[in-house]
């Protein structure tokens, strides 16, 4: 008989874990991971960025009969895909070039405890059939082993992705996705939480005032309304974000919704917002960087076929140099962190459609003897400049580019970045 959940329970459980919030989607999730706790089942949490995921999987492990052993945390989408099964099976002696010694993993760290897997979703298609084989029997290899091991240990996993849509992409397991999936947790997003806002919205205020000793900050119906009205596509990150600054800069005074205003998201910025989320189709942004390449290609090649007809006058020369000096701020985009339109001065242009299949294709282009770089050189430029900007911090020179970190990994041993 399923063990009864009462209200106490779940004032009890928020306060511990420093959960604010009364509206019934989060209040059913919560109940959902109580319930499940005691059950040795693996589960599966379902949830936007910056919603707060990561306080479930502690609720699980702290009220069920393993709290007493080992909790990890593993973000799958931060692991370079040729170290993830390293990471979380071991690797044997020599298994591989800097294996210099035998190593744990960490489901064998975690033995007998809980593990949770965040971003299960990027974890590579090898590797899946790996944590399947854990799933099923509890049994794996280490890399470069073969001897059979085996863990008593019970998965959480939780994602942002829609995992059925992945499991159709061929990028996740069937088998593996309803292994994981044994019991489901879906985490409410902000816009959905209604007066939790202002709820969170005061809580921030509070802890940022008390912390940093400004003056009292208060907030009208008119603003509270706007919090609410907001779409919120960073979640809880977001609205602490906003907040923070509202406490810093309006410090001492009364914040209306007009006041407000200036400290939210304009529509273009909540769209680049959106796109920056894990989700973000790498190839689609390289894709707009070709086509603003070929574009300007075609442009160079226009003023070329003038300069044949007409000569070599003073005004299509000029033109020419205007156009190849204005082309750098367009190359080396990722060294602005601004949005491709803002930097090009080509982006009210209406150009021919361009042949994407073909884009991998470009070539060093020559314009009176000068040559503009190629893309790989034009990439790895970017993002050596980037890790130069972030002092070699990678997860902030992946988010100034709008890519994963793992895409980042990929590049920089492509473009033998390492000692950046």
């Amino acid at each position: 008989m399923a063990t009864k959940i009462t209200d106490n329970d779940i004032r009890a459980i928020k306060l511990r874990f420093g959960i604010v919030g009364e509206s019934p989607a989060l209040i059913a999730a919560i109940r959902r991971a109580m319930l499940v706790a005691p059950i040795d089942l693996s589960v599966l949490i379902i949830g936007e960025s910056g919603s707060g995921k990561e306080s479930f999987p502690k609720i699980i492990h702290e009220s069920s009969p393993r709290k007493h052993k080992k909790y990890i945390a593993v973000n799958c989408g931060a692991i370079p895909e040729g170290t993830i099964d390293s990471e979380l099976f071991g690797h044997v002696k020599g298994s591989f070039t800097g294996a210099i010694a035998d190593h744990k993993g960490y489901f064998e760290e975690a033995d007998g405890g809980v593990i949770f897997l965040d971003e299960v979703a990027e974890m590579p298609m090898s590797t899946q059939a790996r944590l399947l084989r854990v799933l099923e029997n509890g049994e794996y290899l280490r890399v470069g082993d073969s001897t059979v091991r085996k863990t008593n240990i019970r998965v959480v996993a939780a994602t942002n992705k829609d995992m059925m849509q992945a499991v159709k992409d061929g990028k996740f397991r069937e088998d593996l996705y309803y292994r994981l999936s044994t019991v489901q947790i879906n985490v409410p997003p902000l816009r959905e939480r209604g007066d939790d806002i202002v709820l969170l919205s005061r809580l921030f205020l509070r802890n940022f005032i008390n912390e940093n000793r400004t003056s009292e900050v208060t907030l009208t119906d008119d603003a509270q309304r706007l919090l609410k009205a907001y779409h919120w596509p960073g979640n809880v990150r977001q609205l602490k974000s906003v907040i923070e600054q509202v406490a810093l800069f309006e410090s001492g005074n009364t914040v209306d919704a007009a006041t407000l205003r200036q400290y939210m998201p304009t529509n273009r910025e909540t769209a680049l917002t959106v796109q920056s989320q894990p989700n973000f189709d790498y190839n689609a942004e390289r894709e707009q960087l070709f086509t603003l390449i070929l574009s300007m290609r075609n442009e160079i090649e226009a003023l070329k076929k003038r300069m044949d007809g007409v000569g070599p006058t003073s005004h299509v020369s000029s033109s020419v140099h205007e156009l190849k000096r204005e082309s750098n701020p367009l190359l080396e985009l990722g060294n602005t962190g601004n949005d491709m339109n803002m930097a090009s001065p080509y982006h009210n242009m209406q150009h021919e459609p361009q042949d994407l299949g073909r884009v991998d294709e470009v070539a060093a282009m020559d314009v009176e003897g000068e040559t503009v770089k190629t893309l790989d050189e034009t990439e790895r430029e970017t993002i050596e400049t980037a890790l130069r900007r972030n002092n070699g911090r990678r997860k902030l020179t992946a988010q100034e580019l709008n890519i994963s970190e793992r895409t980042l990994y990929r590049k920089i041993k492509q473009y033998n970045l390492e000692r950046q």
